[in-house]
């Protein structure tokens, strides 16, 4: 059974910083690219970072590039998102998925398995 479990979400104030994880069961961690996706009220899901299998390469959406940063550890099979400079426009509900590398990086619908995601709020 495949599970994805978030962590680290919480209230901050602008400006402030946030690190969010992910601890991936089920299924070998080392064969997954890893992605951030999320989600505001009234809106779709959106694409934040992605970190390929053994972690060379990054990819970030344009609204949080330079800010966010998204590593991993194969050895504990968590991913994680650094946050900083949060801005009011960052809140919404965090996930992180399995990418077998299949599809399109950005696209949702790419990425096989979800967790149930972690909220993050950023007051001004």
């Amino acid at each position: 059974q495949v599970q994805l479990v978030e962590s680290g979400g919480g209230l901050v104030q602008a400006g402030g910083s946030l690190r969010l994880s992910c601890a991936v069961s089920g299924r070998t961690f080392s064969n997954y690219a890893m992605g951030w996706f999320r989600q505001a009220p009234g809106k779709e899901r959106e694409f934040v970072a992605r970190i390929s299998r053994i972690g060379g390469r990054t990819l970030y959406a344009d609204s949080v590039k330079g800010r966010f940063t998204i590593s991993r550890d194969n050895r504990k099979n968590t991913v994680s998102l650094q946050m900083n400079s949060l801005k009011p426009e960052d809140t919404a509900l965090y996930y992180c998925a399995l990418d077998p590398d299949v599809g399109t990086y950005s696209s949702a619908g790419s990425y096989d398995y979800w967790g149930q995601g972690t909220q993050v709020t950023v007051s001004s």
